[in-house]
């Protein structure tokens, strides 16, 4: 039954009719969230209980789903719709505005231009999909639609996707699919007039059946008259199974002849005797295109060309005068640009914590790494015209994802493994061991380079899974500290990664080949940076994302940098939250500045007063007699420096003048110390300091390994440190204070424990650690664990003890404040935790956003700018149209 206009399905407002066959009713519709005109393909109700016409259908979905092309038709959506009359299922689908083949072919052939533009780009179109292993089997001039944009194939109805395991008589839908036979041998799926022979036979159809309809389609595109016919429809299948069409050159004399032997190559009987691939018909159109003349003038041409040359000049000034009328005719008429159209991205309801943005490469998804009430992070896809995203199982514990250059697979890195998992759904795969990776880029040779550690190297490895092997090395003795953020360029070849320096801001972007020994540098810059087609560099400078032009062929930064939005911070290791499509999308979140303000609140998060004035605050600890603060502080060059603030004067002075990294503070029992790590050797080492300010920094713990340290016991003995370790993961050590500094390791797992911190007896430390699969805190025997208790329920992180023992603080994962009491004597036990506060907290990558008061009745909050934690991301469609040229 016909559906009547404004009828609604989902979202989608019917406008009107566009047609109808056996497989499905078009209509043109209204997206009425992007406010976009589409096409709504709905599966006629009576065939919507036929189960092989739904698997067509479904089919049809899951091949448009892993396409993504200029010259093939788009799918948006799938859904259904419950009605009176039942369920109605629907794709939706890109409006294309023109006409079908078809219809064109009826005012006869097409021009030699037309020709080859037009089966340049239904090859090319082609050739994508079976590489994507997805066959048409229905290919003919009605699937083809002409549209401004050139040529796009459409209905994918009986598309198939190729399976090794796939044998005659058994046509599955997808190689994951159900193996039932969907035909049976001798059934025949398709259009009599341009189906292979092998197809009429009832065969296996492979990618050359689809190759032998394309040359059919040519044929007809050529001469205006189909390759085949017949009276019956035994007399046509006669035909192709046993005649050979006439020469297109004999129908029509100005043809190139170079076109004409591809058609007959392609319309072998034999499979074996076409051309093989799409890709081969592409490269010899490419050829004919490219060759001009010396490929693809007829015979009564170039006899008649030398005559023709005499009139050549005479008629050149007539031309001109015609040609430049007719250039300012159209620019009068040309249609205006695509506007410029922004909108934002709110934050799901019930997360807790969402990473940076990852767009897809055709501009459609948005991949980011979030965490909702459930407490575990994972990836999570959005669809810019869907209202909600959906996580993708198997990314459970990912951070970062990135795209591959189709769209069609996110890579990440979870429990120490890279994965890859396809968005339309299924499994994830591990491509590799890969304990500390985490930024990668994917390149359209299925290369990955992915960087791991701030010391370690970036690694390459093929797409489809290896052994990963490093690509590009730190070298201290130059001054580079550390690599990473790579990201291929168009090439496939060449990749931008950061340098960085004993300082953030030292970092410089840098260009280098696959396997070369050097790179280039192209400017310095403390940002990640993105390279978008058709030539620009997009980075964070100054709380400013700008973005300036780059020749991707000579690797040289064009014009000065034009400035695109402001408000966006850049963390310790150069991450900003911003990605762009190479289709004119863009994504950032603003409001991610680094400037944060330390907040006094009370057991109930009211908030008491602030402390001081704001800045680039991270890690910060109170003085025994609780009249100090020690607070590491980053300055706009990146780099940060240890502050030390005196509560009652309100008086700031600095502590540590280098120009690299000193952070995470920790101040001796005695008051006389402080203990910090510092990267200016490449990596986060331990240090102590005077607290007074006098003297230099001293190392007392120097490996090669990152290094947090985060308390000291009570007795001065030892301190805490958490390290990452390159077997394991997050490691608990203990290093003794006196003597050779000799580290004992505490807690050394596959899992991530972090932040170690001691009862005040320094009989016990609590820790958080993921082995459950998310972060919960735990409490163990101090210097010797021998028993384990968890201390939380429902997912914990960065806990303290109060100054009297009986009571542990904690952070639940939606920044929920949480006490609970505990017995730490001999033997110790633990009551149930007891929400005080829900905290508004900086997201950061901190050792702390909160800590206690020695009495535990108040609490100092590591607080954003007047701002929610998740500020929503926006989103603007055509941005490069504001660029001033």
């Amino acid at each position: 039954m016909a559906l009547a206009s404004g009828t609604r399905l989902g979202p989608y407002e019917i406008l009107d009719p566009l047609g109808a066959g056996g497989m499905g009713e078009v209509y043109r519709a209204k997206d009425t969230r992007l406010d976009r005109t589409v096409a709504v393909k709905v599966l006629p109700s009576h065939v919507a209980s036929d189960v092989q016409l739904r698997q067509r259908f479904e089919r049809e979905a899951k091949a448009l789903s892993s396409l993504s092309h200029a010259h093939i038709c788009s799918l948006f959506d799938i859904g259904q719709q419950e009605t009176a009359q039942g369920p109605i299922d629907y794709l939706v689908m890109e409006h294309l505005e023109g006409e079908s083949l078809a219809q064109r072919l009826t005012a006869g052939p097409l021009a030699s231009d037309e020709l080859l533009r037009y089966s340049t780009q239904i090859a090319d179109a082609l050739d994508k999909a079976h590489r994507r292993g997805v066959l048409h089997r229905d290919l003919k001039p009605a699937n083809i639609m002409l549209t401004k944009g050139g040529a796009k194939l459409v209905d994918f109805g009986l598309a198939k996707a190729e399976s090794p395991a796939t044998t005659q008589g058994e046509l599955t839908s997808s190689p994951t699919m159900s193996r039932s036979p969907l035909t049976a041998e001798g059934t025949i799926l398709g259009t009599y007039q341009y189906m292979a022979p092998e197809q009429l036979e009832g065969k296996l159809a492979d990618a050359r059946s689809d190759i032998f309809s394309l040359g059919a389609v040519f044929h007809e595109m050529a001469t205006g008259q189909k390759a085949f016919s017949g009276k019956s429809q035994a007399s046509l299948i006669a035909s192709i199974m046993h005649d050979v069409p006439p020469t297109i050159s004999t129908l029509q004399p100005l043809s190139p002849p170079a076109y004409d032997r591809v058609v007959h190559a392609c319309l072998a009987k034999d499979p074996e005797e076409r051309l093989q691939t799409a890709h081969d018909v592409l490269l010899q159109l490419q050829w004919i295109s490219e060759a001009g003349s010396q490929a693809g003038v007829p015979a009564p041409v170039a006899a008649r060309r030398r005559s023709r040359e005499r009139l050549a000049w005479a008629a050149f000034c007539v031309t001109l005068v015609a040609a430049t009328a007719l250039g300012v005719g159209f620019v009068r008429r040309a249609p205006k640009p695509a506007p410029i159209v922004r909108f934002q991205v709110p934050a799901p309801d019930g997360f807790t914590f969402i990473g940076s943005p990852s767009l897809s490469p055709d501009g459609r998804l948005l991949a980011f790494d979030g965490r909702a009430a459930t407490g575990v992070t994972q990836v999570w896809i959005r669809a810019l015209d869907a209202l909600t995203p959906r996580a993708l199982q198997g990314t459970e514990g990912a951070s970062r994802p990135f795209w591959s250059p189709d769209s069609r697979f996110v890579g990440f890195v979870a429990g120490g493994k890279l994965k890859k998992v396809e968005v339309a759904g299924g499994p994830a795969q591990t491509l590799a061991d890969l304990p500390s990776g985490s930024d990668g880029t994917w390149s359209a040779q299925d290369v990955i380079l992915i960087d791991g550690r701030a010391n370690d190297p970036i690694l390459r490895l093929p797409a489809a899974g290896g052994a990963p092997k490093p690509e590009v090395k730190p070298d201290l003795e130059h001054g580079v500290a550390s690599v990473g953020w790579p990201q291929f360029l168009p090439d496939g070849r060449h990749y931008l990664y950061l340098a960085g320096g004993a300082a953030l801001a030292d970092s410089q972007l840098m260009v280098r080949a696959l396997d070369a020994p050097e790179g280039k540098s192209i400017l310095k810059t403390a940002s990640r940076v993105q390279y978008v087609a058709p030539g620009y560099l997009l980075f964070v400078r100054e709380e400013t994302l700008v973005v300036q032009r780059f020749d991707a062929k000579r690797f040289e930064l064009q014009g000065e940098a034009v400035p695109l939005s402001e408000g966006l911070g850049v963390d310790a290791v150069g991450l900003a939250h911003f990605s762009a499509s190479d289709t004119g999308v863009l994504s950032y979140r603003a409001g991610q500045t680094r400037n944060r303000q330390l907040t006094w609140v009370d057991r109930n998060g009211k908030e008491l007063a602030a402390e001081g004035p704001v800045g680039e605050f991270g890690d910060f600890w109170f003085s025994p007699d609780a009249k100090r603060l020690v607070v590491d502080q980053g300055e706009r060059t990146g780099a940060s420096d240890l502050w030390i603030r005196d509560l009652a004067r309100g008086v700031t002075s600095r502590f540590t003048f280098d120009p690299a990294n000193d952070r995470f503070p920790v101040w001796s029992p005695d008051g006389r110390r402080i203990a910090f790590s510092s990267d200016r050797k490449g990596i986060f080492d331990l240090y102590v300091k005077d607290a007074s300010g006098a003297g230099e920094e001293q190392e007392f713990f120097v490996s090669d390994e990152t290094k947090i340290v985060t308390d000291w016991s009570r007795d001065g003995r030892f301190v805490l440190f958490y390290s990452l370790g390159k077997e394991t993961n997050w490691d608990v050590w203990a290093l003794p204070m006196e003597g050779e500094h000799k580290p004992l390791p505490l807690v050394r797992t596959r899992f991530a424990e972090l932040r170690p911190v001691l009862s005040p007896d320094s009989r016990y430390f609590a820790y958080q650690s993921d082995e459950s699969g998310r972060s919960e805190i735990y409490v163990l025997e101090f210097p010797t664990p021998k028993s384990k208790w968890q201390v939380s329920t429902e997912g914990g992180r960065q806990p303290y003890w109060s100054a009297s023992g009986r009571e542990i603080f904690y952070l639940t994962l939606d920044n929920t404040v949480m006490s609970v009491p505990v017995e730490a004597g001999a033997n110790f036990s633990a009551g149930t935790p007891k929400a005080l506060f829900q905290a508004r907290l900086q997201p950061l990558n901190s050792r702390a956003q909160y800590r206690p008061s020695s009495d535990g009745q108040r609490f100092l909050l590591l607080s954003p700018l007047g701002r929610e934690a998740i500020t929503p991301t926006t989103v603007i469609l055509n941005w490069p149209a504001g660029l001033r040229n």
